[in-house]
């Protein structure tokens, strides 16, 4: 196994959150099923509000003042990631934001830390629903 493997703090933040892309939706999905069943189209838009860049922004700075040490470098690491390219419907600031957000969910799933990742998400879900569904 390579050492990464056994340590995902030694993996690039993009890395990180590309993984973490994937696991951060794959919550959401389950969140919104979990609300009740509706039709496709409504699934995808509650999906897509709760996981674009804007949304994952506010999480970012919701989460931020209760991460620990280790947890907060791998926000930070992911927002200062240069990631090439930004989406046409999303504000760089957001989108850096987006991918502190992804990479820290990115490094709790690899690192194995089931019960930290889904109180944080939790937390995620409560900041979507006071900041960005009030909106």
């Amino acid at each position: 196994m390579a050492p990464e493997e056994r340590n995902p703090k030694l993996l690039s933040p993009l890395t990180l959150a590309f993984v973490g892309d994937g696991v951060y939706e794959l919550l959401v999905r389950k969140k919104i099923v979990e609300e009740g069943n509706m039709p496709p189209k409504k699934l995808n838009a509650r999906k897509v509000k709760m996981v674009r860049a804007s949304t994952q922004a506010a999480v970012y700075d919701g989460l931020e003042p209760v991460l620990e040490e280790d947890e907060r470098e791998i926000l930070k690491r992911g927002r200062n990631a240069h990631t090439g390219s930004v989406p046409k419907h999303a504000e760089m600031a957001d989108y850096r934001k987006a991918t502190g957000v992804e990479a820290l969910f990115g490094f709790l799933y690899l690192k194995g830390d089931w019960e930290r990742l889904y109180f944080l998400f939790d937390m995620a879900m409560r900041i979507f629903r006071e900041r960005v569904e009030q909106e």
